[in-house]
């Protein structure tokens, strides 16, 4: 597995990047990061603001999340590009270039993610801080269909399932997990595709 992948590291976990930028680092694959929007984003929500407004607000606030996981020594970009080395992609200029998806609050950094992955055609990982999909708080090893779930945005499944989007959605916070993927090993998550 050195073929260079998107990893979404999600705002949720802004207080645990450093082990997980130590896990791609040692990986040696090469990998462009996405932000989440985390507590920027949260911040956005609160405001109140709709709209175009919102949604560019919003992905700002994953780029103030892109310069957070920059100053723990990943350089940034705002190309999209298949990296060559470990990237941390920030997303406002080229999302403001393609424009390529719904100003909505069903649109999160999930499904930017996505659009990323797709528009390079690379597979993609979800980092986040639960196990992977949970459908009636039943975790689904493998979905190939949209189901109902609060664990990615509304037009995450149908935008990965439509575009061939291979996908696994790991947990964060577990030690290891992600490095055990990355090695090939059987791991607790949700896969699309693979």
């Amino acid at each position: 597995m050195d073929d260079p992948v998107v990893v979404k590291i999600g705002g949720s976990l802004a207080n645990h990047t450093w082990p997980l930028l130590e896990a791609l680092r040692s990986s040696r694959r090469p990998a462009l990061i996405v932000p989440g929007g985390g507590r920027f984003a949260r911040l956005v929500r609160e405001s109140g603001v709709e709209g175009d407004a919102a949604h560019w607000m919003a992905v700002c606030a994953m780029e103030q999340f892109g310069w957070l996981i920059s100053a723990q020594g990943i350089p940034p970009t705002a190309d999209l590009h298949v990296p060559g080395t470990l990237e941390v992609l920030l997303p406002y200029l080229p999302l403001r270039d393609a424009d390529p998806l719904p100003h909505t609050w069903e649109v999160t950094s999930d499904t930017i993610a996505a659009w990323v992955a797709a528009s390079l055609g690379l597979d993609l990982i979800v980092l986040k801080s639960v196990d992977g999909i949970r459908s009636g708080g039943v975790l689904i090893d493998r979905v190939s269909r949209p189901v109902g779930t609060d664990d990615v945005d509304a037009s995450f499944l149908p935008f990965v399932l439509s575009h061939g989007v291979r996908v696994v959605i790991l947990n964060g916070r577990v030690p290891g997990r992600m490095e055990s993927w990355l090695q090939g090993f059987p791991v607790t998550g949700t896969t699309i595709g693979f």
